[in-house]
């Protein structure tokens, strides 16, 4: 039994995101041998996301209440210095996805890609930051726009927190 709680704490410590930037959703309470998990409500998801500057609102719908989120899309967007050679190419691309990893990994992003065809739009970041300047910011770090190769745009963009594609 101790092995089988050990495993399951092992199991939620990898699994949560340490970021200080996520609202968590759950908590976890041992009583004894038993893990309890407990929701948090929307109400203090809410609440924490405010004190920290996000801007939020919620609504009803039927039985259930959806917490609307501001996140700021970016557009990433083919620049004014493309000749780069294979080689300088190759090299900032690697430094692009290092920039986009550690974003993820660091929590400021929820979602990002590229495009799927060849056009002057070339992907987009869902930044999950308080303010569009600090995604801007962040966007501008990125080794590929410093380099010219992409110019980025960014638009704030509403969606339910917790909201999964489909």
């Amino acid at each position: 039994m101790k092995n089988l709680i050990l495993i399951a704490l092992l199991s939620l410590f990898v699994s949560c995101d340490q970021s200080s930037k996520k609202a968590s959703e759950e908590t976890v309470e041992v009583k004894g041998d038993t893990i309890v998990e407990k929701e948090v409500s929307t109400k203090s998801i809410e609440e924490d996301l405010k004190k920290r500057g996000y801007q939020t609102f919620s609504y009803k719908e039927g039985d259930t209440t959806y917490l609307m989120q501001q996140y700021y899309m970016a557009f990433l967007k083919s620049g004014p210095t493309r000749s780069q050679d294979s080689t300088e190419a190759a090299e900032l691309q690697k430094k692009h996805m290092a920039h986009l990893e550690r974003m993820a990994t660091e929590g400021y992003t929820s979602l990002t890609g590229p495009m799927g065809d060849d056009g002057d739009l070339r992907g987009i970041v869902v930044f999950n930051t308080a303010t569009q300047a600090e995604a801007d910011s962040l966007a501008n770090l990125d080794p590929m726009v410093k380099a010219g190769r992409l110019k980025v745009e960014i638009h704030p963009w509403w969606a339910a927190k917790g909201g999964k594609l489909k």
